[in-house]
């Protein structure tokens, strides 16, 4: 064996040794990415979720808006890249506790029974006006002193939420995505799958609520979301007594 042989043989073996620690360096990496993912969402390996749909208000007859069907689509592909399982539910036929499994709830109070059951056990400092009488009011969010006002189509609001249920070490998480319309929902599960690397980092397996806002959905869709505040410690406190009566202050668009 000649030397110029011997260089090609051990430049080819070389390069599949390489190549072979790329692989399982990448391999690792997406290993770790997936459990951090996994754990985050409460969601190991064939595991089980429930997927709570709401319902449109605008209909006479049970059905779901457009945006929140998308809104559900993204949810279901984060289910799937976790590798778990998932279970689509209506609003009024979910009958059971939380903890158990992961749980995707969809929709304001007004339209998901399950939302007005978890904001009201876990969410104390959070009120929605549902009344659908028109007014400045109508779809306004009071968070503790806050009152956060809808303006259609130009600022509109949703708050995204993982709650734990109690101090058990196992309780599965429940993530709570309530807007003040349809698209926002969609906003918010978008949030969720483009930053929860992201959250995870900073908020860890913990409870969190955040206040998000839409920016000119009727020319942007879903796409431009701001991050408002984390208002995890106002929205778990009880609300001052006369919070709904002399906000501190209300948010319009600029």
């Amino acid at each position: 064996m000649n030397d110029d042989l011997r260089n090609i043989i051990l430049g080819v073996v070389a390069a599949g040794i390489s190549a072979a620690l790329g692989w399982l360096a990448r391999t690792s990496l997406w290993r770790r990415s997936l459990r951090r993912k996994q754990a985050f969402f409460g969601l190991p390996e064939n595991s089980e979720s429930l997927l709570v749909v709401n319902r449109d208000p605008a209909t006479s007859e049970p059905a779901v808006h457009r945006f929140d069907v998308f809104a559900l689509l993204e949810l279901a592909a984060l289910i799937k890249d976790c590798g778990a399982n998932l279970q689509m539910v209506t609003q009024d036929n979910v009958q059971q506790g939380f903890g158990e499994r992961t749980e995707f709830c969809v929709g304001g109070p007004g339209s998901n029974r399950r939302m007005l059951a978890h904001m009201s056990a876990m969410l104390p400092g959070v009120r929605v006006n549902i009344d659908p009488e028109p007014g400045p009011d109508r779809g306004a969010f009071q968070i503790g002193a806050e009152r956060y006002r809808l303006d259609s189509g130009i600022t509109e609001y949703v708050l995204l939420a993982r709650l734990t249920a109690g101090q058990r070490p196992d309780a599965r998480p429940v993530f709570l995505f309530c807007g003040q319309r349809a698209i926002t929902n969609q906003a918010a599960t978008r949030y969720l799958a483009r930053n929860h690397q992201r959250l995870a980092r900073k908020h860890g397996n913990s409870s969190f609520v955040l206040l998000l806002k839409v920016v000119n959905s009727q020319a942007y869709g879903p796409d431009v979301v701001e991050l408002v505040e984390d208002v995890t410690r106002a929205a778990q406190a009880p609300l001052p007594p006369d919070a709904t009566e002399t906000p501190r202050a209300s948010h319009r668009a600029s």
